[in-house]
């Protein structure tokens, strides 16, 4: 007798809208560091890792007893904004272990819910209720969400077109390119002109690592001179690190390299919560946080358990050992990367993306699903993005460096013979 598919249940009452479960056909019951094992018994390496929610890996031993502890002893799990020991913990920890070490004292917090896209709907409002302007300036690729104030900002056909309205009041430019940086610098220049009847705009928002949009990394002229020209124009700068931010890059900020560019508002999310418990938060600098009490809020704004464990995970910044780590992991991801290109014949692919957000742009998008379909089989989960012609890699930052060569090892494997497949049939 036939064994029943496990995965019905999801096809029968969830809905179609589901996505990732789509290119990874399993039922995962139990997960650990940076494996998962689905209901067979079947272990997966897990490069995906939440799309970038969980930088520390699954159930780190710490961040699980601390959350624990915190729920044996009665402590709050949903408070609004409320004080909390948790919270206080939280900021305390932020404040000591990222912002002074990094100069950035002067930003307070807010908390606007638990999901990304709440981070940048929060930014888009302060950012015109600071101004006075509704227009804001984004970059093609980029994605800031899927809610109607994010989307639009959101330069993806696919999405866009499910809003089913009129996305208003952003203007989508060219995005840094090193073929040609001057066009979309030139754009930009343009946009941030006020012009009869049109007002300048209230701000310029963007990813020095563009995730979704294909890991597309903002050269530090590029962005140096994004914060020049906003300023001339009485713009803020709004940079979206929920993927790239939380040490993704090899910095805890994604744009720590550019000293030119110190953004007014910061999203953050994704692993802030520490064990991908949710959390979103909003830097501010201070003279920009002019909200009145109330004006913006959210029921889910005080996920105590979220504190809890991405107190933990701020700790890990604090501490030499899990900094050199990170900077031997993302170095490692590099070369891997680099010795796989040269595995392959000239011009197929080459290394894309920074740090620990790295991947292999493509040439054609049909190698890249092959080669995604192909490492699923080897039990191995990453993902495309940037439309289908990167495949992207976002292993957490506590992965021991020694089993990231051996699990590159297998991906170059996979993508050589995957390659040379597609290099026959195409003879």
């Amino acid at each position: 007798m036939t064994e029943p598919d496990p995965t019905t249940v999801f096809t029968r009452h969830e809905s179609r809208v589901r996505s990732y479960c789509r290119g990874f056909p399993a039922v995962f019951e139990r997960a650990s560091g940076h494996h998962l094992w689905d209901v067979e018994g079947r272990r997966y390496t897990d490069l995906l890792c939440g799309a970038g929610a969980l930088n520390y890996g699954h159930n780190p031993p710490d961040m699980v007893a601390r959350v624990v502890d915190h729920l044996a002893a009665g402590g709050p799990v949903q408070s609004l904004d409320l004080h909390t020991t948790a919270k206080a913990e939280f900021l305390t920890r932020l404040a000591e272990s990222v912002l002074a070490p990094r100069g950035m004292d002067d930003y307070v917090v807010q908390f606007p819910g638990p999901a990304g896209t709440l981070a940048v709907e929060a930014a888009l409002k302060l950012a015109r209720k600071v101004t006075g302007r509704s227009r804001v300036i984004a970059f093609r690729d980029g994605f800031h969400g899927v809610s109607l104030g994010s989307l639009a900002a959101t330069s993806s056909p696919l999405l866009r077109s499910a809003a089913g309205t009129t996305l208003h009041d952003v203007t989508i430019l060219p995005r840094d390119d090193e073929r040609d940086r001057q066009t979309s610098l030139d754009a930009l220049e343009r946009a941030l002109r006020p012009a009869p009847g049109v007002q300048a705009p209230a701000a310029v928002m963007l990813e020095t690592v563009q995730g979704e949009g294909g890991l597309n990394v903002a050269s530090p002229a590029w962005l140096a001179r994004v914060r020049e020209l906003a300023d001339e124009a009485g713009a803020l700068v709004i940079v979206d690190d929920i993927q790239a931010g939380c040490g993704r890059t090899g910095t805890f900020f994604s744009f720590e390299h550019v000293p030119g560019l110190r953004p007014d508002l910061v999203c953050l999310s994704k692993s802030l919560g520490g064990m991908g418990l949710p959390m979103a938060a909003l830097l501010i600098s201070r003279d920009k946080d002019v909200w009145e009490p109330g004006e913006h809020n959210g029921t889910f704004r005080g996920h105590n358990l979220a504190f809890v464990a991405g107190t933990v995970a701020l700790e890990y910044w604090a501490d030499p050992r899990f900094t050199s780590q990170v900077a031997r992991l993302t170095d490692a991801i590099r070369a891997s990367l680099q010795d796989i290109v040269a595995r392959l014949p000239e011009g197929v692919a080459h290394v894309a993306g920074r740090g620990a957000m790295s991947g292999l742009r493509f040439t054609g998008p049909e190698p890249v699903e092959n080669v995604r379909r192909a490492l699923f089989q080897a039990g191995i989960i990453a993902e495309s993005a940037g439309e289908g012609r990167v495949l992207k890699f976002l292993p957490p930052l506590t992965m021991p460096v020694a089993e990231w060569e051996a699990v590159a090892h297998t991906i170059g494997d996979v993508v050589v013979k995957t390659v040379d497949t597609a290099v026959h049939r195409a003879a």
